[in-house]
């Protein structure tokens, strides 16, 4: 049938159906519409499988093929930890990269007008090429680009390699490198500007086969700010080359536009005010922009109606503040170093408005909390965002964790790499499990390799120490570095290693530092800033988050003695005066002779006395005598009951006033066990606390086998913790310590006995903290301990988000700590951060290896040296000025200048003068010389022309000085002495007065005749000349004055006639002439001193050096004599101005030398070492390292010297492996005192001969000026507690057997094999080094027989429970 039109379209067909004929309506298709959406059907039904797009099938292979994988059987968390028996890296088939090129041809730039037009039709200028190597033209190329150094095999990705030359450090000059990356001519503009004139631009690249199109080009009218000094663009920065392409771009775009230029603008060069002026508006546009950029992402919709201002305001001054602290980087650039100096890199302040303004400065974080951050976080995170360096110092469990996690999220965000160090593993392995859920995280210790690969890696300090040394390629990803617990550089052994790594960090790596509160942050924070060249952000808090109160524990009661970091004196009187009472009471019932006398007020006194009854008193007071125990047994055990008896009064207290639990710091690992063990019928858990201990201890002691289950001290431990009680100390096995870690953590253990590491080493707060005492053992002596110790430790006191306040005590036994004490400790400041850098010869050699980097660099890198290169600038400007200042000269009357000679003898006779006169002129022989007339030299009062004299009188009972006459040098030297030529004497005659001339014989009085010693009279004895007297005789003037024995510069060998009662009772003018008359006659053969005593047969000196001293002395003395300048009138003129010049000179020598590589503090000890190094053999005479030092290079366990000559003498050789490795433990092994260990004869002999290299080693490093005694070198660096013990576990004996053989704890065991496992692998490195194929093949052996059991079960904290 026809089809039927109907309304609306609907087209259908009528037809019949069936026998019957029924009719049948079927709709046929429409009409085909305008519209063919609309021809849709409604619904269709979903393909079987997704269709596929470009971005699906992109995403399916990168899933299945790019991304890598792990076997989860082989990676499984129950194999964590495994040693494989085969390379992963090498059985992974990585394709080969083509190699990078090495040199690039680059175009070079030419002034316009010595440009040569090679016949070009268009006459374009074609610029000339030159071949340039990679490494010149890069910027940075030494530090983390991908060129010039090639990436090694990924097998050393991570731990690098000795063939690989470490990352260049930043901060270091590299002002060279950027010269070269900057062609001429772009620096200053000219380039661009000849372009942008209308210039011809090159017709082609070198090496491109197309030339330049830059269009059609017009001349564009605008100025220009040509700046003449080059300096102001070479910066160390990598900001300046973004800034610079910045400028060029703009400078391009501006070529395009078609806006308008202002009539204001001149064509041309500005003024230097002017260019001035126009490069801050570029900054502060720039900053303008910066801040439209922030304030539009914070509130868009507001920005162009203008609402929001009024609140942006102080976002404004925030980012205005940072923008010209950015300026003022740009600007402060100088030739010498790449930088100007600024006053201080580390930056306090500038932080207000931040935390309000938080959420808008922050808008889109990496990382949110589940809690409202402090002040101190936001600001850090703040800066982090900004990608600055960060320290950040508050107290513990203050939220330092926070600023750390925000950096690892910034590293995954922007796909880089964040790097978390800490001083101790145990740290390391807590961070691992609580990163772990939350970030792509990797962990690196010294036995343990986790997941390398991963975004943010954990590992110990000495692992990112050795992989910077050893050049790692992973290096090139690290964004940021966290250092937590900074203030572990004080520590003196390891606190090197921080100093280390920060100095040879690369440039682009940013710092996290994470410290307690320490005086000195800024200092530090300044050093690091100065040392890289980067400013660091100081923030942090002085605000604990939950407050400390600190008490007294004393006869069963608290007396609060500190509240809010405020000492109450009232609570330590109450806790005297408990006491007082208490020793009355005591001496009272027992000694009736003390029962009101002054024991009971001092202290002291009663402590004696109370250790002379201690095993009666204990019983009755219940205090014992803390560590102090007497001999007998009986004793022994009364004040270990008092102890446990102390300890449950304490608990007790304690638990009714709800402050459980507790870490109660032991400081001996003893004493630890001794407490816990005393406490027998002590529990404080419940039954259900009781089943989760039993429950968690089963399942983490059933990774180790039967035999290892069982060991007394897992037993022990276990039975312990069963009742509340744990036990903390390095003597614990690793597994058993992990175990008390986490169930205290969980709030079953009530009580813990703990040393000083638990502090240091577990995050673990508590409601109270008990100090056993105040004072430790550091490994040298018994002192008081610091109070950034004891803040460290009571920091541990209040559990944040449970705990309002939290508890600090202070046991009290025999002694109440003195007010002093305590104040020192409680509320005095920490300890400040000190250098500890020193040199090690592993250090030498591996910056001996890299020509680039210097020891000397290292060295005055270090924060010891900090303050005095800190000063260098000041110090440059000095030496500047002071070489600007005109030269003085010396005009000499006599012809020639002979005063520089003259000053030179003269200060070489005042060096030996101290010393002459304190040690000859002291002695008795010297004394019987200076007698009535004894001609001597004495020093003049102006240092500069000793006095020829006479004496007078000798020491009396009433006068202790000598009285002396001396001629004053104060006349024209031509008046010299009355003994010269008639001709000179005619000339002279008319000059004189009356008073320089001898009276005639004739008409002189009787008192003015002349009077022999034999004729004269008797005196009295007493002076009668007032002291100093003055007076001139016979043209000369002369002094008599009082002189000490000290005075005497030297005894001549002459004595002449001396009237003593005429020349000081009568004071006869005559006597005078005479006297002067015959001291100027001792000098008329030229000579201004007569000669000296002989020191031997005259003053009988014994001592050789005095002699030689003596001898030059004296022949000084009569060198300046015979000097022209001697008795000059211009004498005192020249030899101040010769002072002046000399102090000149030695001044500037004094800061050429002070600048210069030879000031460094330990710059003697690096010359020894050298010199030991070469004796050895590890370098040679061009410090060129040889294999001997590529092999000391592995040692980074064991002292590298010894290890070295152990190697290359084949100590080894005759050694089984079993006991090669058991040798090996002396390298390892740290404690000192061990019971002596029963060796084998081939032991033995091993032993003695690696004990005698250690002594030769050490007497070579004493001659050669190293500050080492060789018996206590060889003692600290070989210990052999341990042989016999690593001996028996090498072969195969069972750990509950060896333990029997020591009184080492268990745990040091652990410890000491686990890093001899260490040694291994470095000893098999250095063997390949060696190409010592039966030495490898042994170490590989060694290794394998010492992995095994308990000693290398896997961390809890790692695998998990």
């Amino acid at each position: 049938m026809d089809r039927i039109e109907a309304a609306n379209e609907l087209a259908f067909r009528v037809g019949f159906s069936g026998h019957s004929g029924h009719l049948r309506v079927e709709p046929i298709s429409t009409v085909e519409r305008s519209d063919p959406v609309k021809s849709l059907p409604d619904f269709i039904l979903p393909p079987a499988f997704p269709r596929e797009t470009p971005e699906s099938i992109k995403a399916y292979i990168e899933e299945t093929y790019l991304l890598p994988r792990l076997d989860p059987e082989e990676f499984s968390p129950e194999k964590a930890g495994r040693q494989w028996d085969f390379d992963w890296f090498e059985e992974a088939k990585v394709p080969l990269e083509p190699s990078l090129p090495r040199s690039v041809v680059i175009p070079t730039w030419e002034l316009p007008f010595r440009r040569q037009k090679k016949g070009s039709v268009l006459e374009k200028w074609e610029p000339k090429s030159v071949e340039v190597d990679v490494s010149e033209l890069m910027l940075g190329a030494q530090d983390s680009g991908s060129l010039p150094r090639a990436a090694g095999p990924a097998k050393d990705l991570i731990r690098g390699s000795i063939n690989n030359r470490p990352f260049r450090p930043g901060g270091l000059d590299d002002s060279q490198s950027l010269e070269r990356s900057l062609p001429e001519g772009a620096s200053n503009g000219e380039w661009i500007r000849e372009v942008m004139n209308g210039g011809p631009a090159q017709t082609s690249v070198p090496s491109l086969k197309k030339g330049l199109d830059l269009g059609n080009l017009k001349a564009y009218p605008c100025s220009w700010n040509v700046y003449k000094d080059q300096s102001s663009l070479k910066s160390t920065s990598g900001e300046k080359l973004d800034e610079l392409s910045v400028q060029f771009d703009d400078l391009f775009k501006k070529a395009w536009e078609e806006d308008v230029v202002p009539e204001s603008e001149v064509d041309g060069p500005l003024s230097e005010v002017e260019s001035v002026k126009s490069e801050a508006e570029s900054v502060k546009s720039e900053a303008e922009a910066n801040e439209a950029e922030v304030s539009s992402s914070a509130n868009e919709p507001d920005l162009f109606g203008g609402a929001n201002e009024p609140e942006l305001s102080l976002l404004d001054d925030i980012l205005s503040v940072e923008s010209g602290g950015s300026a003022s980087r740009l600007d402060g650039i100088s030739d010498g170093a790449g930088r100007q100096p600024q006053e201080a890199w580390a930056i306090i302040g500038g932080s207000e408005g931040i935390a309000e303004r938080f959420h808008e400065l922050v808008p889109d974080m990496a990382l949110e909390f589940p809690f409202e951050l402090d002040k101190f976080q936001k600001e850090a995170i703040y800066y982090l965002e900004k990608g600055d360096s960060v320290f950040v110092a508050a107290h513990t469990s203050a939220g330092k964790t926070v600023v750390a996690e925000y950096a690892f999220a910034l590293a995954s965000k922007h796909c880089t790499r964040a790097v978390y160090t800490a001083p101790i593993k145990t740290i390391s392995n807590q961070k691992y499990r609580d990163f772990s859920g939350q970030f792509d995280v990797g962990l690196l210790t010294g036995d343990v390799s986790l997941r390398p690969e991963a975004s943010c890696l954990i590992m110990t300090t000495e692992i990112l120490r050795s992989m910077l040394y050893r050049g790692a390629d992973i290096i090139r990803d690290i964004e940021w570095v966290i250092f937590d617990e900074v203030h572990y550089v004080n520590d003196i052994e390891r606190g090197v290693v921080w100093e280390e790594v920060i100095i040879m960090l690369p440039r682009h790596i940013n710092f996290v530092l994470l410290s307690a509160t320490v005086p000195n942050t800024f200092e530090f924070a300044d050093w690091i800033g100065r040392t890289k060249q980067k400013e660091i952000r100081v923030t942090g808090t002085m605000k604990r988050p939950v407050p400390l109160e600190h008490c007294l524990f004393f006869s069963g009661e608290l007396y609060k003695i500190c509240e809010s970091e405020t000492f109450m004196p009232q609570g330590l009187k109450a806790v005297k005066d408990a006491f007082k009472k208490k020793n009355l009471a005591v001496f009272g019932g027992g000694m009736g002779s003390y029962a009101g006398a002054s024991a009971a007020h001092d202290a002291r006194r009663s402590q004696r006395h109370e250790y002379s009854n201690r095993g009666k008193q204990s019983m009755h007071s219940g205090t014992g005598g803390g560590n102090q125990y007497n001999g007998s047994s009986q004793n022994n055990w009364g004040s270990r009951r008092s102890e446990s008896s102390l300890w449950l009064l304490l608990i007790n207290k304690l638990s009714k006033k709800s402050l459980l639990p507790v870490v109660i710091f032991c400081f001996s690992k003893n004493r630890c066990d001794k407490s816990a063990d005393g406490m027998r019928g002590t529990d404080l858990t419940s039954s259900s606390e009781k089943s989760e201990i039993r429950v968690f201890c089963d399942k983490a002691f059933s990774r180790l086998k039967g035999s290892d289950r069982n060991l007394p001290q897992i037993l022990r431990v276990q039975s312990l913790l069963h009742r509340g009680i744990g036990v903390h100390h390095a003597g614990l096995l690793p597994i058993v310590k992990e175990v008390v870690e986490m169930l205290f953590c969980r709030g079953v253990i009530k009580v813990l006995f703990s040393t000083e590491t638990f502090a240091m080493g577990v995050n673990a707060p508590a409601r109270t903290v008990v100090f056993d005492t105040l004072r430790k053992f550091d490994g040298r002596e018994f002192r008081q301990l610091l109070p950034g110790e004891y803040t460290q430790m009571a920091g541990r006191a209040g559990r944040r988000g449970l705990d309002k306040i939290g508890t600090v005590v202070v046991m009290c036994r025999d002694e109440i700590p003195e007010e002093g004490d305590l104040k020192r400790v409680i509320v005095g400041s920490a300890t400040r951060l000190e250098s500890q850098f020193r040199l090690t010869y592993i250090m030498i050699l591996h910056l001996l290896r890299v020509e680039e980097l210097k020891v000397e660099d290292m060295l005055k890198r270090s924060f010891a040296e900090f303050h005095a290169q800190k000063k260098l600038p000041e110090q440059q400007q000095l030496l500047m000025r002071k070489l600007a200042q005109p030269a003085k000269t010396i005009e000499c009357i006599k012809g020639e200048p002979a005063i520089e000679e003259y000053y030179e003898m003269y200060s070489k006779a005042e060096q030996y003068s101290n010393r002459i006169s304190e040690a000859i002129m002291q002695t008795p022989a010297a004394q019987q010389f200076l007698t009535l007339g004894r001609v001597v030299v004495v020093k003049s009062q102006s240092g500069q022309d000793h006095l020829l004299g006479v004496v007078v009188k000798a020491p009396s009972a009433n006068n202790k000085q000598y009285i002396v006459l001396v001629l004053k040098p104060n006349l024209p030297s031509m008046v010299q002495s009355p003994l010269a030529t008639s001709t000179l004497q005619d000339k002279r005659s008319a000059e004189f007065s009356e008073g320089y001339v001898l009276v005639p014989k004739a008409k002189r009085d009787f008192e003015d005749e002349y009077f022999s010693s034999a004729k004269s009279r008797k005196g009295s004895g007493v002076i009668n000349i007032s002291l100093p007297h003055h007076g001139t005789a016979g043209g000369v003037s002369y002094e008599v004055r009082g002189v000490d024995s000290k005075e005497f510069l030297c005894i001549c060998n002459c004595k002449i006639k001396i009237d003593q009662v005429r020349l000081l009772e009568e004071g006869s003018s005559g006597a005078y002439s005479k006297t002067v008359q015959q001291l100027l006659a001792l000098k008329s053969n030229g000579n201004k001193y007569p000669p000296a005593l002989d020191p031997l047969k005259d003053l009988k000196l014994k001592d050789m050096d005095l002699v030689e001293a003596y001898r030059k002395w004296t022949g000084l003395l009569e060198n300046m004599a015979k000097n022209k300048c001697h008795g000059c009138i211009k004498l005192d003129e020249h030899m101040k101005l010769t002072k002046e010049i000399k102090k000149h000179s030695e001044e500037v020598n004094a800061l050429k030398f002070e600048m210069s590589d030879e000031a460094l503090q330990q710059m003697p000890d690096f010359q020894g070492r050298i010199d030991v190094l070469k004796e050895i053999g590890c370098i040679d005479a061009d410090l060129v390292v040889q294999i001997k030092g590529r092999v000391a290079c592995e040692m980074n366990s064991g002292e590298e010297l010894i290890c070295t000559e152990c190697l290359f003498e084949n100590q080894l050789d005759d050694l089984e492996p079993e006991e090669a490795v058991a040798l090996m433990s002396a390298f390892v092994f740290q404690q000192k005192n061990t019971s002596e260990p029963s060796l084998t004869p081939k032991l033995s002999q091993a032993k003695k001969r690696l004990y005698d290299t250690a002594i030769r080693l050490g007497e070579l490093q004493g001659l050669r000026k190293v500050q080492i005694n060789p018996e206590e070198y060889a003692q600290d660096n070989l210990k052999f507690g341990l042989v016999e013990v690593v001996y028996e576990w090498a072969k195969g004996t069972p750990f509950a057997d060896i333990c029997e053989l020591t009184d080492v704890p268990e745990g040091l065991i652990v410890r000491t094999i686990v890093r001899l496992d260490e040694t291994c692998r470095e000893f098999k490195n250095a063997a390949a080094i060696m190409g010592n194929s039966a030495l490898y093949k042994k170490m590989e052996t060694a290794s394998n027989a010492i992995k095994r059991d308990i000693v290398f079960a896997a961390s809890l904290y790692v695998t998990g429970v």
